[in-house]
């Protein structure tokens, strides 16, 4: 089964903003510790608090981390919604190719049973 062309639309937002290691790193590092400041992320980094913002802002749009401001601070928390999206579209895609796989196995087997086949 394919994904909806709008479920698969939000994979391909997903599978771009995981594209980057340092967003990857970024999203790990929210979901393992939870709640993280820009300037606390950009501690375990080796990129300024300005380029970790830029990473959060991919994250975001890609829905994958949301943001909560109190005074001049924003604390970005994982939400992981996004991933089913890429999950099925990596399902959909890996049935497939299961599929292409069994029926290239199954004429395999057809052209070595067929007489005169040796």
């Amino acid at each position: 089964m394919t994904p909806a062309p709008d479920a698969d639309a939000r994979a391909g937002t997903v599978f771009e903003a995981l594209a980057d290691a340092t967003r990857r790193a970024v999203l790990r590092d929210v979901v393992a510790r939870g709640p993280r400041t820009a300037t606390e992320l950009a501690a375990d980094l080796p990129i300024s608090r300005q380029a970790v913002a830029k990473h959060l802002a991919v994250l975001r749009e890609a829905g994958l981390v949301a943001h909560e401001r109190t005074g001049r601070e924003a604390r970005f928390s994982a939400t992981l919604g996004p991933l089913g999206d890429a999950e099925a579209w990596l399902r959909a895609t890996g049935d497939a190719w299961d599929g292409r796989l069994a029926r290239l196995a199954d004429r395999a087997h057809e052209g070595k049973a067929a007489p005169g086949r040796e």
